[in-house]
């Protein structure tokens, strides 16, 4: 049996490249001479860099920046490229601002910046990059990309002319005025391109506040503060740029940054798959594939808009490939990915626990739920067999 493994990470747990693993270990545990591909999945958050690095033969920087609660903290971009082709810089935002970033006790998006991803910015620049690859997922940030704007020069003043010192979403409140003058020159001489999910908007009733802001720590009273903040932030750039981001498909990337980099920096916005599939060439590996398992932190109703359990069970589907999806929860409205081209899905909680105790016995969970999955096909393949069999001699 030929079986592909395209799992997400797990979020604060895994990272892709982990899973990928513990699933392969699981599955060779009962079928030992099968064939195992793995291919770790990205889809613009946390692994992206490392692995957009690995397969163009690019190399890590190292880079400490301001992290989303002020502090700084180690991060990291990627260079590939030569000459002939020019640089490519490969940022992860979540490298920078990402939700595992931000200390539990301080998880409030209104006060949480985008500072390090500008800096990341600049780094690369500095570098000699021709063309910047920006990954938006994983974020612990709604601060529409102000506050990576600002540490590449821009302006953000109140009622007064005073500048603001963007320190989260809830600073926006308070911004009247923008100003770019500042800005690096050298963002007009690089090709910005963003991969995101297409789905998520900035506001409205599918804003980011409203949707991911209690995910990053908010209570309802401050995702009202966060919306009011993020709608008068587009209506400034609206009357300052001629641009209206608030419905434009990925402007909600990242808590916002898809906005804020595409009316900012010039920045260009792509369904995150357009951009990662130009890399990873999923598509060969599934014609030469009988079962494909892929892996997520969770499945719900969110699941189809984006995420990569569905984009894998979409690609796989064309070939008439059976899915099957381990996840860590499973949520309100899972059984919708059943129409999604997900054949099967479980979690791989093997009883009662807390959030702390999945982290802490992910990889183990991860590894003897593939075993179990694998099991469990092969009972069917035996109950398949066998009624064949009774067919052929009936």
């Amino acid at each position: 049996m030929r079986i592909l493994v395209v799992p997400s990470g797990f979020k604060e747990s895994l990272d892709a490249e982990q899973a990928a693993e513990c699933m392969k270990e699981g599955i060779l545990r009962v079928l030992p001479l099968s064939q195992v591909q793995t291919l770790p999945m990205v889809d613009g958050g946390e692994g992206f860099t490392k692995a957009i690095v690995k397969i163009s033969n690019g190399s890590i920087i190292d880079k400490e920046v301001t992290g989303p609660v002020g502090e700084k903290v180690p991060s990291h971009f990627g260079m590939f490229g030569s000459e002939m082709t020019g640089q490519t810089a490969v940022i992860e935002m979540a490298a920078a601002a990402g939700l595992r970033l931000v200390p539990r006790s301080l998880r409030d998006p209104r006060k949480t910046t985008t500072h390090g991803v500008g800096e990341l910015i600049k780094a690369a620049l500095d570098m000699g990059a021709d063309r910047i690859l920006l990954g938006c997922g994983d974020s612990g940030t709604s601060d529409g990309g102000a506050g990576m704007a600002q540490a590449l020069g821009a302006k953000f003043l109140d009622a007064s002319g005073q500048e603001i010192r963007i320190e989260g979403g809830i600073s926006l409140a308070k911004v009247t005025n923008i100003d770019v003058s500042g800005m690096d020159k050298r963002l007009k001489q690089v090709q910005i391109d963003v991969a995101c999910n297409w789905f998520n908007k900035l506001c409205g009733e599918n804003g980011v506040a409203r949707v991911f802001g209690p995910q990053k720590g908010a209570t309802p009273e401050q995702v009202v503060e966060l919306e009011k903040a993020l709608e008068q932030f587009a209506s400034i750039i609206e009357r300052d740029f001629g641009i209206d981001v608030r419905d434009m498909p990925g402007s909600g990337a990242s808590g916002g940054l898809g906005a804020g980099l595409h009316a900012l920096t010039g920045a260009n916005l792509y369904p995150r798959y357009d951009i990662i599939m130009k890399y990873i060439d999923l598509d060969r590996m599934l014609q030469e594939t009988d079962l494909v398992f892929t892996a997520e932190g969770s499945i719900d109703f969110q699941t189809p808009r984006g995420k990569i359990p569905v984009e894998v069970a979409k690609r796989a589907k064309k070939h008439a490939l059976p899915v099957v999806a381990l996840v860590g929860t499973v949520g309100k409205g899972a059984r919708l990915n059943y129409e999604h081209g997900i054949d099967a899905y479980t979690s791989i909680l093997p009883m009662p626990s807390t959030l702390e105790e999945a982290f802490m016995h992910a990889q183990k969970w991860l590894t003897d739920c593939s075993e179990s999955s694998m099991r469990t096909i092969m009972v069917g393949l035996q109950l398949a067999n066998r009624l064949m069999a009774k067919e052929q001699v009936s």
